[in-house]
């Protein structure tokens, strides 16, 4: 069965980085798309970042300039590095994709505080 695990969440202090990972089992990962999502309290989950099979980006407009998305098909592993980090970054991260259906990994927690 899809199985994504997600890793790398932490707490930061503003200005910091962190990247995530996310390995994917159970698919053809150089075949798939794939992208992060963040859920804050109290708010929906929204889209960070995503990535084609053909290395292709796009960003929310709230992370551009400071996040980056990127895949290694070798290790089925898409990671999310995270730079200039702000408090409103606050948020469980979640790896994702797409096959007939939405997959979600468990998520990971990033707090960005001081």
């Amino acid at each position: 069965q899809v199985q994504l695990v997600e890793s790398g969440g932490g707490l930061v202090q503003p200005g910091g980085s962190l990247r995530l990972s996310c390995v994917a089992s159970g698919i053809i990962f150089s075949i798939n798309s794939m992208a992060w999502y963040r859920q804050a309290p109290g708010l929906q989950r929204e889209l960070v970042a995503d990535i084609s099979s053909g290395g292709t980006t796009t960003y929310a407009d709230s992370v551009k300039g400071r996040f980056t998305i990127s895949r290694d098909n070798a290790k089925s592993t898409v990671y999310l590095q995270m730079n200039s980090l702000k408090p409103e970054d606050t948020a469980v991260y979640y790896c994702s994709t797409n096959i007939y259906r939405y997959y979600w990994g468990q998520g990971t927690q990033v707090t960005v505080s001081s």
